[in-house]
């Protein structure tokens, strides 16, 4: 489908089939994608539970980098999306070239600091010492790649805010399944190539970015969506501008989820490496069922931009709604399915009694809440959509350190680890009311103005 026509379908074809059609191929790419990264987890967890308990520490770290990766690939897909829907298509192009550039040296510039200051940052978060050479190992290896990282990630922003979900669900599908092949290659060793041990799961990621970068630049020449020459009254700060505006405040929302997440690592690692262990295998198995959420919010955003670019807001009030009561009811089916598998799914991934329990307690608890959290999640990449990136930073904002956090913090206070997971689902429903109903207000504020 040419971009034009995917454009056009996105501002006049029904919504429901216009996301089911942009949607399904990023439940495919995000479930391979993700599935593989559970591998990495139970490949790495054969290790040891020591080894399994440092690359659970990496998570907020390397979740930092991903998510200034994500928040310039959201204003990348708003600026550009917005665009195409008022058809003025060559700003659009030369503005996807400006972002690729701008996202390398920016994620570049973040993985150096990142790197000189490995020690530090990881003392902080109470990484035991004796976990530190392993730290160490991997996440030298994952910096010098983080570049290669953000390219794909960028690139498939740029692809969606065309309305072609496809072409991106095969290159995340692709990186996903080359990281799960290389993953026992270098980790364990086979014929000629040594076992390198975590140092290895580092390696197979670094190698499977570098194959995303060919794959997305040779998608997104083909389609003929970027350009290096300027249109008149275009130029290449402007352009940048344009991206950082929505960019940073997304990316500095993004960011504090790993920031959270810090926070609770050195709660839960108050209990003990099994309990960090464990909740690093639960925040894995938090992204594999929330696929159908995070395929959403890649899938709206654009619908939302393309829309209001063509001064449509009854269709994005509509998107909208049909995207948060389907997910409600997607998350509930979830939730059912994870509490019927707990015990096999927590035997799989923990080679310890203590940690394949607190595995099974994260299971009854945290999902109960995740069709909310989908809510949260959606009104979020709405608000970026409609190029109100500080409303998206402020729910963020009390999402995570508002009621999260301290929420969870005080159930675990008064009931220990099941507290601390009972707390972050009350906090998830009191969240999703408070984002529903702001949602609500903005759109009407925007149709009063339109």
């Amino acid at each position: 489908m040419s971009t034009a026509v995917a454009s056009q379908a996105m501002l006049n074809d029904p919504i429901g089939k216009v996301l089911w059609r942009m949607t399904w191929p990023m439940v495919l790419g995000i479930a391979t994608l993700i599935s593989f990264n559970v591998v990495d987890t139970f490949f790495v967890g054969l290790l040891g539970t020591e080894q399994l308990a440092a690359i659970s520490f990496t998570f907020p770290v390397t979740f930092t980098v991903i998510s200034l990766t994500i928040g310039l690939g959201i204003g990348t897909s708003a600026v550009i999306a917005r665009k195409l829907g008022a058809n003025h298509t060559n700003e659009a192009r030369f503005d996807g070239s400006c972002a690729l550039l701008l996202s390398a040296c920016l994620v570049g510039a973040l993985a150096f600091i990142g790197y000189l200051f490995i020690d530090p940052i990881f003392s902080l978060l109470k990484a035991q010492q004796e976990l530190m050479p392993y730290i160490r190992s991997y996440m030298t290896w994952w910096y010098a790649g983080a570049v290669l990282l953000v390219i794909p990630m960028i690139g498939n922003s740029i692809l969606r805010a065309s309305g072609d979900t496809r072409s991106p669900a095969f290159i995340m599908a692709s990186g996903g399944l080359l990281n799960a092949l290389f993953d026992p290659l270098f980790i364990f060793g086979w014929g000629p190539v040594p076992g390198y041990g975590i140092e290895g799961a580092a390696i197979a990621s670094v190698l499977a970015w570098s194959i995303g970068v060919i794959l997305v630049l040779a998608y997104l020449n083909r389609k003929q969506l970027l350009s290096l020459v300027a249109p008149a009254n275009a130029h290449i700060m402007r352009s940048m501008a344009q991206v950082l505006r929505i960019g940073l405040p997304a990316a500095s929302a993004n960011m504090l989820t790993p920031l959270a997440m810090a926070v609770m690592t050195a709660i839960i690692a108050g209990y003990g490496a099994p309990a960090v262990a464990a909740f690093g295998v639960g925040t894995r198995l938090e992204s594999l069922a929330s696929i159908i959420i995070l395929s959403l919010s890649m899938s709206l955003p654009p619908l939302i931009s393309q829309n209001m670019g063509a001064d449509r807001m009854t269709r994005v009030a509509d998107a909208y709604k049909v995207a948060l009561k389907s997910v409600l009811w997607i998350q509930a089916g979830i939730y059912v399915l994870l509490v019927v598998f707990a015990r096999p799914i927590a035997n799989v991934f923990a080679q310890e009694q203590e940690v394949a329990d607190i595995v099974v307690l994260f299971i009854y608890i945290m999902p109960l809440a995740y069709g909310l959290q989908g809510w949260i999640i959606l009104t979020n990449s709405s608000f970026n959509a409609l190029h109100k990136p500080m409303q998206a930073l402020w729910l963020s904002i009390i999402r995570l350190f508002v009621f999260f956090v301290p929420i969870s913090y005080l159930g675990s206070i008064i009931a220990d680890i099941p507290g601390l997971f009972i707390g972050g689902v009350v906090a998830n429903v009191i969240t999703a009311t408070i984002a529903y109903l702001w949602f609500q207000h903005t759109l009407a504020e925007e149709k009063r103005s339109a």
